[in-house]
């Protein structure tokens, strides 16, 4: 079965693919060099992938993957995907200062950035900053 992902989702969801592809053509790229940095991130670190957007918590229900306490209401989180099967799967979240030790890195940005377009520059710098202190 074929599946088609925009170049920059295919390079942050499938890096391993991705990077074998981007070895492959020839086609012109845009911004081809930062998206073979983006795709061998995620190659390097394997959770990474799994990174979707990031938002408020909307209530204290849910836990953190990776510390597994709960996330306070109104607190930054990340929520996470698994790909299975041909499909992306919501996989809970995790906190926003808890991702540098789940990932094993912190260059997150620019991918939490794509997949959350509505996020304003605010609210990327308390991003940044949660990720810094984690």
């Amino acid at each position: 079965m074929t599946h088609w992902f925009h170049v920059p989702c295919a390079a942050y969801r499938r890096p391993e693919p991705f990077l074998e592809t981007l070895e492959r053509t020839t086609e012109p790229i845009e911004n081809r060099e930062a998206i073979g940095r983006a795709a061998a991130l995620g190659a390097a670190h394997h959770r990474v992938p799994r990174v979707s957007t990031a938002e408020r918590a909307t209530s204290g229900r849910a836990t953190c993957r990776a510390c597994r306490t709960t996330i306070d209401k109104g607190a930054w989180r990340i929520a996470l995907v698994f790909h299975e099967d041909g499909r992306f799967l919501p996989s809970g979240f995790i906190h926003v200062r808890c991702a540098p030790a789940y990932l094993d890195t912190s260059d997150i940005l620019p991918m939490v950035r794509h997949f959350s377009p509505a996020l304003t520059p605010a609210d990327l710098d308390e991003i940044q900053a949660e990720l810094a202190a984690g």
